[in-house]
């Protein structure tokens, strides 16, 4: 796209976005939740209180919830120790993943089921 058409649609969308916003202006009801926000706001800091305070006062076990999503992060037990010996070198290799250097090494000189049969552990 050239960096005249590229213009020209993002002034599009800007005139769009300011008619939504002018439309919103004028609308009754933001009006209101707009002062009542204000007039919240005003009598929570004349009272010395955050909207914390408030949430706490109003629902105390909020804070205690059990949060929605619950992390599988260590559920998952720790893979097992697997070693490998080769035959022609005597090299002994410890892995916990097939990731390894010498490993992949051994696997595209000798091939996979090769390699995995010379597992120890």
């Amino acid at each position: 796209m050239s960096k005249l058409a590229e213009f020209r649609q993002l002034e599009k969308h800007l005139k769009e976005q300011l008619k939504a916003l002018e439309a919103l202006k004028g609308d009754a009801g933001l009006k209101k939740e707009i002062e009542f926000e204000t007039k919240l706001r005003d009598l929570l800091a004349k009272h010395g209180y955050s909207l914390k305070d408030v949430i706490n006062l109003l629902d105390p076990q909020q804070g205690r919830r059990a949060p929605a999503v619950e992390s599988k992060s260590g559920t998952r037990r720790p893979r097992q120790v697997k070693v490998y010996k080769n035959p022609h070198t005597g090299e002994v290799v410890e892995t916990k993943g097939g990731n390894h250097k010498t490993l992949k090494e051994w696997k595209s000189e000798h091939g996979g089921e090769t390699v995995e049969s010379w597992l120890a552990r």
